[in-house]
């Protein structure tokens, strides 16, 4: 059989960290998960996914991920009963997670960005080829997640230097 559940989506709150008696951590969580189609006229539709992560993978999504991060979970789906508060019998369908990642940019994290304002004075060798970034002029095409390359400035790149004895690494 097979039971494998790949998300991507955003926290829908703040994640909180819970410890069972016997000291395992455990947190609960819903993503909000963007449909793949619209339907014309109308606007884009959301699932909202059940996730609970257990042990490192607890600790690691209430330490770095708040409401709003966007997040990749895989894990498997699974099933339990259970009874309300009014004595019915519920199932719940939840995603547990076997590992988590981060895909948003360090901006909607709330880090500091890492490149600089303003592009780098950095003198051409004779062994790197100047480029030229995309200009920002507006796109028609843009793809459904707002992302494009083509929207990046000088700014958003910095020339690389390509001496022989250089390792960037």
């Amino acid at each position: 059989m097979l039971n494998c559940a790949i998300l991507m989506g955003r926290l829908t709150a703040d994640p909180e960290l819970k410890t069972t008696p016997n000291g395992t951590s455990v947190t609960s969580f819903r993503i909000a998960v963007d449909r793949n189609f619209v339907r014309q006229g109308e606007e884009r539709k959301a699932d909202f996914i059940d996730v609970v992560a257990w042990r490192q993978t607890a600790d690691f999504v209430t330490r770095y991920f708040h409401k709003g991060s966007m997040i990749a979970v895989k894990g498997s789906i699974q099933t339990r009963n259970y009874e309300d508060k009014n004595g019915s019998k519920r199932t719940a369908v939840e995603v547990v997670a076997e590992s988590v990642s981060f895909c948003g940019s360090k901006a909607e994290s709330g880090a500091a960005p890492s490149t600089p304002t303003t592009a780098p004075s950095t003198p051409t060798t004779a062994h790197s080829t100047p480029t030229t970034a995309p200009t920002s002029e507006a796109i028609e095409d843009v793809p459904p997640n707002g992302f494009s390359v083509d929207t990046a400035t000088q700014a958003d790149f910095e020339a690389i230097d390509d001496e022989e004895d250089y390792t960037p690494f």
